[in-house]
């Protein structure tokens, strides 16, 4: 799975640990997040589309080997 997590906390002007505070993980989840090792569950995914205003498959997208 890739994603956009990153871009869209730059257009946020949000760091990591900012992000992480406002849907309640670690900076380290952001992290593994942005760097594709971890893949959030649908709660975290919905709670991510809230605060960014856009639907999940606007930030999160399946890859060939998903």
């Amino acid at each position: 799975m890739q994603n956009t997590i990153k871009v869209e906390r730059a257009i946020l002007n949000l760091t990591q640990d900012d992000l992480a505070k406002k849907i309640g993980v670690s900076r380290q989840t952001i992290n593994s997040i942005e760097a594709n090792r971890y893949v959030p569950s649908t709660v975290l995914a919905l709670k991510l589309s809230t605060l960014f205003n856009k639907p999940v498959n606007d930030f999160f997208k399946l890859s060939d080997d998903d």
